[in-house]
């Protein structure tokens, strides 16, 4: 009893002095006990006295933990805002001055100066300034001219002729005048992607490669074909023609050389069709004249389906008096020397008034040996492509026999026609070739699939009037010796008569009654019935018994 009563005093005691020390510490504005040791007493009265208090501050806990989540998830969106806006609008400025500084690249390549015509023309042996003298003055070269500086315009062109006539020397002469400004120059090939590069290059354009906006998308604008990428070119092109129309006033010049290195399939029809596509409606509304250089006729061909603003310029050998005044300023240049007169007519004779067979010769120390040099090459250039093989020829070979001896009958024919002509050689104009037109040359050959080839070997030539003849004076001069050759006629028929041989087999089918080769016989006859049936009975002789 005595323990009990004292624990309670006990407890009443420490409970009054925590009343009188917790209403002091209230008035001088603390809280007793302090929070880290509340949890030493085990009254229940303390406890009853601080519970209450503690609930408060759990509650403004929590309050403060969710204001704290909402303030943070604010200040990420808006930093995910601000983000998003700062890059989109980045994007759009890189988008905006990228398509900017393309255009401005293809107007720069437009402008005065351009490197590659330097390096074309000293390629094309065209004196570069300061040297204003060009070594051959060409009838055509006044309306070239027009045509590069703009004066000519509403058209756009088709410039042919055989290889080595000099187009490309004129074009390179014309743009050498203005120093190049407006025109661009580029080599075709056969390749797309080959042609897409150098257009590319011609145009300072980079068909989006250097574009680092296409990482952040599925598809790129590089994933695409070559035909579609030139089709891109073209489009940009027309936006600086529109620009360039409105400051100077005229056309911009885009000259694709070389043009029958296309290949004559369906990739080159659909890249044809585009490029002229994009000619016929830039020449009517004075934007970009297009001029198309190419040696063979295919091209022509292949243009003539669409075209309605197309203007075709024939280029051909030099005339006699030309051809020796060019010859003569070649020999001056390269050997500062005078040359008889009669020495350069044989020379003309020879080699006739092809600009690159006069260089060669001219470059020369014996103009003669070398005339009769070029004439060699000439002929065994056609006899690898073209010699016929006899009588004796396999059947094996028998496609390419076909071509050959067709090709071998119209060079005949051409030799024949010459000495049927009335006028072969004029003092003043010169050499006057034989030609047959297209649609005869190919009824002399039977086939109307060979002459094409035969153009794109340059083997023959077929002019923009459509006729044919002989690609040049030295392979004309193969033909003649050819066909000068003892026996040439006759083993060509002995070739045409082989082949029609063989053709015969392989339309002839033989049938072989083996009884009829064993001596037996075979009696036909038909009864007497109502369905009209035959009998046949063999009959074979017994052979003696031994």
């Amino acid at each position: 009893m005595l323990q009990r009563t004292g624990s309670r005093l006990t407890s009443l005691r420490q409970s009054a002095s925590y009343k009188r020390l917790n209403a002091t510490s209230r008035r001088a504005g603390s809280v007793w006990p302090p929070q880290q040791q509340r949890s030493f007493s085990t009254s229940m009265t303390v406890k009853n006295q601080i519970g209450p208090e503690e609930s408060r501050r759990g509650e403004d806990g929590r309050q403060s933990l969710l204001s704290k989540m909402a303030e943070a998830a604010a200040t990420t969106l808006a930093s995910v805002l601000v983000l998003g806006i700062g890059f989109a609008t980045a994007g759009y400025v890189y988008h905006k001055s990228y398509k900017y500084i393309q255009l401005q690249k293809i107007a720069n390549a437009f402008e005065p100066g351009d490197p590659v015509l330097e390096l074309a023309a000293v390629g094309k042996d065209v004196p570069a300034p300061p040297s204003e003298q060009h070594w051959v003055m060409r009838e055509e070269q006044e309306k070239i001219d027009k045509i590069i500086n703009g004066t000519m315009k509403g058209h756009y062109y088709l410039i042919m002729g055989e290889k080595g006539c000099g187009k490309s020397s004129m074009l390179l002469e014309a743009m050498r005048k203005i120093d190049g400004e407006g025109c661009a120059m580029f080599e075709a090939h056969a390749d797309l992607e080959v042609f897409r590069t150098r257009i590319g290059k011609a145009l300072d354009y980079e068909f989006h490669e250097d574009y680092i906006g296409g990482y952040f998308s599925e598809r790129g604008p590089r994933e695409s074909t070559a035909l579609l990428d030139i089709e891109r070119a073209m489009n940009k092109l027309e936006k600086v023609a529109l620009q360039h129309r409105a400051k100077k006033n005229k056309p911009l010049i885009v000259i694709v050389n070389q043009t029958h290195l296309i290949r004559d399939d369906e990739d080159g029809k659909d890249l044809l069709e585009l490029l002229q596509q994009r000619a016929e409606g830039w020449a009517a509304s004075n934007l970009v004249t297009m001029i198309f250089n190419s040696d063979d006729y295919w091209v022509y061909e292949r243009l003539k389906h669409l075209a309605s603003r197309m203007e075709v310029m024939s280029v051909t050998d030099l005339p006699k008096m030309q051809a020796i005044r060019a010859l003569e300023k070649y020999r001056h240049r390269y050997f500062a020397e005078e040359v008889d007169k009669s020495v350069l007519e044989e020379v003309y004779d020879r080699v006739g008034g092809r600009l690159t067979f006069l260089n060669r010769v001219a470059k020369s120390h014996d103009m003669l040996a070398t005339c009769d040099r070029i004439k060699e090459i000439e002929k065994t250039w056609f006899l690898n492509q073209c010699w016929i093989l006899g009588s004796e020829m396999d059947d094996d070979v028998m496609d390419q026999q076909k071509w050959a001896s067709a090709a071998m009958v119209l060079a005949l024919a051409l030799v024949d026609k010459e000495e049927e002509m009335e006028k072969t050689y004029d003092p003043e104009t010169g050499h006057v070739l034989p030609s047959y037109p297209m649609h005869k040359s190919q009824e002399i050959m039977t086939r109307a699939d060979f002459i094409r080839e035969l153009d794109r070997l340059n083997l023959f030539a077929i002019t923009s009037a459509a006729q044919v003849r002989a690609s040049s004076v030295p392979m004309h001069r193969a033909f003649k010796e050819i066909c000068a050759e003892p026996g040439f006629r006759q083993f060509l028929q002995d070739t045409l008569d082989r082949i029609a041989a063989i053709e015969s087999l392989g339309r002839t089918r033989e049938l072989v009654a083996k009884d009829l080769v064993l001596g037996g016989k075979y009696r036909i006859s038909k009864p007497m019935s109502w369905d009209g049936r035959v009998e046949v009975q063999l009959h074979q002789d017994e052979k003696p018994k031994s």
